[in-house]
């Protein structure tokens, strides 16, 4: 969080250094939450347990958002990126506030309050989430104010302000408004028979204060308008009626200038923006439930008017109409964030879609194919995967294969079953297609969906009755086990046998998120692979004892004994005076034995290299504890999302790769795969895990102290991004 590139203005570097003492103070000064541990040299008993051995999880999962703000002064991204990064803190921030701080508030308002491993309660995590949060809001709209603006304007893509409107742009604005605004727009008065409103979770308000009396003698004072959620929130003006470039409006300028329209015979003395941040967390005693599907779109609608959890208001808004709303939603000033500008950012995402400006975003690239399936004569998927296993890297090579073998699937009149889980991927993508063809043509398809895939459960309750119809054997999984597995199996008829063909994965089946996270697929043949899917499949849709898996490693069952054993392997060799290798790169890491076990590890001198994008409660470099230990963050143009586990193993490496974090929910209460490679793809995953590990423009370094500085290259060193490296191995 307080290294810098090379390539920020003075202007930038000033902000940044003024900005960050502030931002940072509250992880700085978490030596009170994160003491540093340091041992004489002489061998004495350590508590691997203690508190100021673990970094608390919700101010950890902060820090990854604060370094994605961060990527946002990166000059070497194109403008429109770091623009886009600005806006992905904000919705990432969104989602902390609804869940993480909504279940802090949760603990202490029902006296539930529970403690992890660093023993922080929720009244002090929230306190600290506070002053992270505020300090870096502020930050956030003052880099797009005294920067992002700017350099949009320099570049012609300017947000116009209502005094910059000339005259000619302000009667088409008042047309605009009067013919798309106004008759879908519903001002509320305040007053006895007009209460407060439940307003929308995140959606844009204004509070107005009035002066005189309406149509029926009343004089309330007060007025609150919600703009329609199916209005956009940026409105580009017509070329003709500006200069050269790209001209914005905000929607909320619009209903400012026109406020008094919505109130005729009164004056509009302030009209003021806010929005509401409630509990978006769905929550049910499991116990209870007789259907799944019925219960979860009952809890669905109440996700919009959950408990508030923070307030944002336009910074100018007076006192007391702040204190209002305070009360009205039953919010703190601690809880409340004046913000100098939009109060909902994330809604600027649509600037993608308004602007075309390939000159500020990511140069293009074709993702990249395994060459087997590059000739004409041997694109059959299925002959393919009879030469040998297939391991991809999306989104540097293409997910193409996958949906292929799926398309391949549903058509082969020799396929007689397909079988797939579904966690996060749309009911009209091209792999559900396939789905719903195959059941069509007389295939026996089963899918297991997650339907509580956070904020997707909708999407996935249409899926799900999408399926249904098509002649699909829809599955809901395990009740309080969420399925989070990643695996496609297909029997083929070859012959007088049923041949299996499987594709296991770290990410979901969605393209979308194909092109735009790091994810590891693998296909195969196997037949060891192919059975132990099959066991897998049966786990979830029917009932039974735990079957034993030959080569696959299952949660909540055998994944995390089975890391527990390969670290503690690795601690045994180092013992013995022989190498001990760990590299780890996953998402979080927040599982305590696992924590242990790698402290253990480094005591008995393993080299343990750690990629965590995310959470991380492992703190490196306590001496006599965890010296043996680095923790990077990777953060750039993809999202990081492969999960990886290497083991040294005195040379004949064990590398797995899984659709599970380090993560108490992933090991302990969720159903995962974890699945081997050998050979070279093991040789290849150990290759680009190196790419991470020499990272030295886009990775973060987890310091001691909690901290995360930026890797610079050392002098006369070349810069080297991982992420680039890949896209040059693999993509055109």
């Amino acid at each position: 969080m307080t290294g810098q590139v090379d390539s920020l203005t003075e202007q930038e570097q000033q902000m940044t250094e003024e900005m960050q003492n502030q931002a940072a103070q509250a992880l700085v000064d978490s030596r009170e939450i994160l003491p540093t541990v340091d041992h004489p040299d002489e061998v004495e008993p350590v508590d691997l347990k203690a508190a100021e051995l673990y970094i608390n999880r919700e101010l950890s999962h902060l820090q990854f958002n604060v370094r994605v703000l961060e990527q946002t002064l990166d000059e070497r991204h194109p403008l429109l990126e770091r623009l886009m990064f600005l806006l992905i803190f904000s919705s990432n921030l969104d989602e902390f506030f609804e869940i993480r701080v909504a279940d802090q508030l949760s603990q202490l308002k029902y006296g539930r309050e529970a403690v992890g491993p660093d023993a922080m309660y929720p009244g002090k995590v929230l306190e600290k989430i506070s002053e992270i949060c505020h300090a870096n809001v502020d930050r956030q709209y003052r880099i797009l104010n005294e920067i992002m603006f700017p350099e949009m304007a320099a570049q012609g893509i300017r947000f116009l302000r209502r005094r910059d409107w000339s005259d000619e742009q302000k009667a088409w604005i008042r047309t605009y408004f009067e013919e798309k605004i106004l008759p879908v727009i519903s001002p509320i008065g305040l007053d006895p028979a007009h209460p407060f409103p439940r307003l929308v979770n995140k959606s844009l308000n204004f509070i107005v204060e009035l002066e005189g009396k309406d149509a029926f003698g009343r004089e309330t004072g007060m007025a609150i308008i919600p703009a329609p959620r199916s209005l956009p929130r940026l409105i580009r003006l017509p070329d003709e009626l500006c200069e050269e470039g790209d001209n914005l409006i905000f929607l909320s300028s619009i209903i400012h200038e026109f406020a008094d329209e919505l109130f005729p015979g009164m004056t509009v003395e302030g009209c003021y923006q806010f929005r509401i941040t409630r509990n978006a967390d769905l929550t049910f005693d499991y116990e209870e439930v007789d259907d799944l599907a019925r219960t979860l779109r009952g809890e669905l609608h109440s996700r919009k008017y959950g408990d508030a959890v923070r307030l944002e208001v336009d910074n100018r808004t007076p006192q007391e109409l702040i204190d209002f709303l305070m009360r009205e939603c039953n919010l703190s000033d601690d809880q409340v964030y004046r913000v100098d500008g939009p109060v909902n950012l994330t809604r600027l995402m649509a600037v993608r879609d308004l602007i075309e400006r390939k000159d500020l975003r990511w140069p293009p690239f074709s993702p990249g194919l395994p060459g087997k399936i590059k000739k004409e004569k041997e694109k059959d998927m299925f002959q393919a995967l009879k030469t040998g296993d297939m391991l991809l890297m999306h989104p540097f090579q293409s997910f193409t294969p996958v949906i292929d073998l799926l398309r391949q699937a549903a058509k082969d009149p020799d396929v007689v079953a397909i079988k797939q889980t579904l966690y996060r991927t749309g009911d009209k993508s091209d792999i559900v297609n396939a789905l719903v063809e195959a059941a069509r043509n007389g295939k026996e398809v089963t899918v297991v969906i997650e339907l509580r895939a956070r904020f997707d459960e909708e999407s996935n309750l249409h899926l799900a009755s999408r399926l249904q119809e098509a002649g699909c054997l829809v599955v809901y999984g395990v009740v309080g086990y969420k399925t989070h597995a990643k695996a496609v199996l297909v029997v083929r008829q070859e012959g007088n046998k049923l041949v299996r063909y499987c594709h296991l994965g770290t990410g979901n089946y969605h393209s979308g998120t194909a092109r735009l996270y790091t994810d590891y697929s693998y296909m195969t043949a196997d037949n060891d692979i192919g059975e132990d899917v099959h066991k897998v499949f049966q786990q979830l849709t029917g009932m039974g004892k735990i079957q034993r898996l030959k080569k696959l490693y299952n949660a909540p069952f055998t994944l995390h004994a089975k890391m527990i054993e390969l670290i503690q392997h690795e601690a045994k060799l180092a013992k013995s005076g022989k190498p001990g290798h760990i590299i780890v790169k996953v998402n979080g890491l927040t599982e305590p034995k696992m924590i242990r076990a790698l402290y253990e590890a480094s005591q008995a001198g393993v080299k343990i290299e750690l990629i965590i994008r995310g959470m991380c409660r492992l703190r490196p470099g306590l001496k006599g504890i965890s010296e043996n230990i680095t923790v990077r963050s990777v953060i750039g143009r993809f999202l990081e999302h492969t999960r990886v586990y290497y083991f040294g193993n005195n040379g004949k490496h064990e590398v797995f790769c899984a659709s599970a974090d380090w993560m108490e929910r992933n090991m302990l209460n969720r159903v995962e795969t974890g699945f081997p490679l050998t050979g070279k793809l093991a040789d290849r995953v150990k290759r680009e895990l190196d790419y991470y590990l020499q990272d030295n423009t886009q990775s973060w370094e987890l310091q001691a102290d909690g901290r995360y500085t930026l890797n610079l290259p050392e002098e006369g060193a070349e810069p080297f991004s991982a992420q680039q490296q890949l896209l040059q191995d693999f993509a055109t």
